[in-house]
């Protein structure tokens, strides 16, 4: 069963794999260089890797199980 935490942490897996999808349609339709919407979906893949990490080491030290 899954904790509500891992939960959560699995909705931000699916929104990443989202936001990664968008950039490679991003960077087939347009000059990734000169598009804001690259830069901004980029930007966005960061923070939700780097929230993801957060949150994983957060329930690892708490010893939650993440599935």
């Amino acid at each position: 069963m899954l904790t509500k935490s891992s939960k959560f942490i699995e909705y931000m897996k699916i929104h990443l794999i989202s936001l990664e999808q968008d950039k490679e349609l991003i960077e087939k339709t347009s000059l990734k260089d000169d598009s804001i919407d690259w830069h901004f979906i980029n930007g966005q893949i960061q923070a939700t890797e780097h929230l993801l990490s957060v949150a994983t080491d957060i329930m690892n030290n708490s010893n939650e199980r993440i599935n």
